[in-house]
């Protein structure tokens, strides 16, 4: 009898422990890709023809009367120095390999995970106007051709190919569509967009625009395929609402805020100078790209993010917001 027992008790155990492998696996499958490995390659759902999306409003609110309606332009080139590592000054600082991705940059010639505000405005730039900030963003890469340089197999984490150099960056300030900026703060951090987008959840966090240079009303969040012999182009807005205390926060979004769809800033912070990173890059038709990312997030384009410190003097902040507020277009 005892023996018997202890079969019935062994039979049930293999049933029911059956039917919970059978309830994980089919959770599991049901999660779709997400739940699964890191992918080598992006998927068919994060492409996108830019000739089949919808013209778009133009983004920004309609300015009014008391608009800050200028414009400032910062030439700090395309990277032509190279500078590129896996650290992430901003999100991980002193932690050196933080961003488990590579990084490529413009502006402040030293930024890695040990920079510090001193460091910072001792450094050399890149931008012809003096300005020692320091702004950068997740390479794109094309994945038929291997790493060959070290800067592109030292990420690791899946993120392999040949990094694509930018064949324009665009650094520009624009003002507030509902009245005057104010300056922002010297060693304000920034941050845009949501490196974790894919595993989010929501796309509540993300913000870079993907489109084609010939196409500048069309965007989407998808790797976009383009008409022959334009440019891909990736945009990248920054927050614009400072809530007039600190220069980073826990989380990097606190401090520093969008606006509202009509321009109004969230209450309790004040309009600073909105910074618009543009990326350009000539890739033939059909090369598979991939956007360096954490594992988990499958190189999905709506990762993509960019961060930036503002080491502008005093002196140069104080031209910028006159230029926006004066409604000039200028270069800095």
């Amino acid at each position: 009898m005892v023996n018997e027992h202890r079969l019935l008790t062994l039979l049930i155990c293999l049933v029911l422990g059956g039917g919970l492998a059978a309830a994980v696996l089919g959770a599991s499958r049901a999660a779709g890709p997400r739940a699964g490995a890191a992918s080598a390659h992006p998927g068919p759902d994060d492409r996108a023809d830019v000739r089949e999306v919808p013209r778009g409003p133009a983004g920004a609110a309609a300015a009014g009367p008391d608009a800050s309606a200028g414009s400032v332009s910062v030439d700090c080139g395309r990277n032509e120095e190279g500078h590129y590592n896996e650290d992430n000054l901003v999100v991980s600082p002193g932690l050196r390999s933080g961003a488990h991705h590579t990084h490529g940059y413009v502006g402040n010639l030293s930024t890695d995970a040990m920079s510090d505000d001193a460091s910072l405005d001792a450094a050399a730039t890149s931008c012809r106007g003096g300005d020692r900030s320091t702004y950068y963003w997740p390479v794109l890469r094309r994945v038929d051709r291997p790493s060959a340089r070290p800067h592109e197999s030292s990420a690791g984490h899946g993120n392999t190919g040949e990094i694509l150099p930018e064949a324009s960056v665009s650094v520009e300030f624009r003002g507030s569509p509902v009245g005057k900026v104010v300056a922002m703060p010297r060693f304000l951090r920034g941050m845009t967009g949501d490196a974790v987008a894919y595993t989010a959840g929501s796309d509540a966090d993300v913000r870079a625009r993907w489109g084609c240079s010939g196409l500048p009303d069309r965007s989407t969040t998808g790797y976009p395929r383009c008409p022959e012999g334009d440019r891909i182009t990736r945009t990248l807005v920054f927050p614009s609402c400072w809530n007039g205390l600190d220069t980073a926060s826990a989380g990097h979004r606190s401090h520093l805020r969008f606006p509202a769809a009509n321009g109004v800033c969230p209450q309790g912070t004040f309009p600073v100078p909105e910074l618009r990173v543009s990326l350009g890059y000539e890739v033939p038709p059909g090369v598979p790209l991939a956007l360096d990312s954490f594992p988990e997030q499958r190189h999905s384009p709506k990762t993509d993010h960019a961060m930036f410190v503002n080491v502008m003097t005093e002196a140069q902040m104080s031209r910028l917001v006159d230029c926006l507020n004066q409604g000039r277009t200028c270069r800095a």
